[in-house]
């Protein structure tokens, strides 16, 4: 008899609730390839197919619309479990930090976890770029972060690497052996020292046509045509396009999120939270 595994179910239930492994992906922490080998782990376990692709969606078969209906049964018992027993003990604030595209992916979903499993504990929200969320990890006014930068000097867990793309507004056309165009951060900035670095290693001539502090500035030039801007998945929407080597332009790294804790001045509730992760993500990186 197969034994469902409570992360793999919470994976399956994830797409099917999402539409989509990529979409899947930002729920459960994990990059695309890791939610797909999940869902085949799971359907090797039970020994039938679960999902049946119909175009470029995914689609229940017979036997997943069955696990569904258990899946979201267990899940639900193991959380109340899991609150009953140990959310109730757990109390107090924490301070957690997050950059403007973790915040409309990853952040709901781990709001979600920490109100099941600790539900008398506080969340304070900080929104900023990982580069100044770490300076506030480090002075000890954060507890947690979210953040792009890699720092092994603090505690962290690797919450998911995702792949980096070059991004433009759906109409524009980027013209050859002309300057590109790009639309970035000020400093200091991760995604502008990949893009700045990968175009200089290609010998591609560049010119910085929009500077802006925040990611909701950054949208509104790429919208408006000024360029185009090197960023993670979270950032593409309906109206962005992704461009590649077709379009003349060099490859870009992954790049992983972290869930950072503060050695200076953090909540011990933060650190209950942080090791209540481990079991999904490991060992720390």
């Amino acid at each position: 008899m197969p034994i469902l595994d409570i992360d793999a179910l919470r994976t399956f239930v994830s797409v099917v609730d999402q539409g989509s492994f990529a979409a899947a992906a930002g729920r459960v922490y994990r990059t695309q390839a890791a939610v797909t080998q999940r869902i085949q782990r799971l359907e090797a376990n039970i020994g039938r197919p679960l999902l049946r692709k119909v175009g470029r969606a995914k689609r229940l078969t017979d036997d997943g619309v069955t696990l569904l209906d258990y899946a979201r049964r267990i899940l639900a018992l193991h959380d109340e479990a899991c609150a009953s027993l140990v959310g109730t003990k757990v109390t107090g604030e924490i301070r957690l930090g997050a950059p403007d595209d973790a915040s409309e992916t990853i952040l709901p979903g781990m709001l979600r976890r920490f109100a099941t499993m600790f539900p008398e504990v506080r969340v304070v929200i900080h929104i900023a770029r990982s580069a100044f969320l770490m300076q506030s990890l480090k002075q000890g006014e954060i507890d947690m972060a979210i953040s792009t930068r890699d720092d092994p000097s603090h505690p962290r867990l690797r919450l998911r690497t995702a792949p980096t793309f070059w991004l433009s507004a759906a109409e524009f056309k980027l013209v050859r052996n002309e300057p590109v165009p790009l639309v970035m951060h000020d400093e200091p900035s991760l995604f502008r020292s990949i893009a700045l670095d990968a175009l200089e290693k290609a010998h591609i001539p560049m010119r910085l046509t929009h500077i802006s502090g925040s990611l909701s500035g950054i949208r509104a030039a790429v919208r408006a045509g000024l360029g185009i801007t090197a960023r993670s998945i979270e950032t593409l929407e309906p109206t962005f396009r992704v461009l590649g080597t077709a379009d003349g332009l060099p490859p870009l790294p992954d790049v992983s999120l972290y869930l950072y804790l503060a050695t200076l001045n953090a909540h011990p509730t933060a650190r209950q939270l942080f090791d209540s992760l481990r079991d999904s993500f490991g060992e720390p990186d």
